[in-house]
């Protein structure tokens, strides 16, 4: 039996969506050189957002648990960074981009305030 609270559920399904749609979108880009790198880079990070939310989720400790949040929260940036350098390259539409961009920030946002819970719950 899952133990998981219905939000640690979510989280880890829209981090999984978030992967999948990472994926979608790396297949979609030119063939190019310079394309095929950013989507490798974009890739990386984008995928690493999910799985390193799930190892959060086995953190043995609550300093733990913080410190692979901050993994999720520098991906996400770094995957903000790379969707954002592909619209500014002209490589995808930025209409395209702009709701997995949205929803980066959305998990962001959810990372940052994990982070800052589990640190104020940490100190009393």
């Amino acid at each position: 039996m899952d133990t998981e609270h219905p939000e640690q559920l979510d989280f880890r399904k829209r981090t999984f969506d978030f992967a999948v749609r990472i994926v979608r979108m790396v297949r979609a880009l030119p063939s190019d050189p310079v394309s095929r790198e950013l989507g490798k880079q974009v890739l990386r990070s984008g995928t690493s957002v999910g799985a390193n939310a799930r190892s959060a989720k086995r953190g043995r400790s609550a300093a733990e648990f913080a410190a692979k949040m901050g993994i999720v929260e520098e991906e996400c940036d770094e995957t903000m960074f790379w969707i954002e350098l592909l619209i500014a390259t002209e490589t995808i539409p930025e209409e395209r981009a702009n709701a997995l961009l949205a929803e980066a920030e959305e998990i962001l946002r959810i990372t940052v305030a994990s982070i800052k819970t589990s640190r104020r719950n940490q100190r009393g």
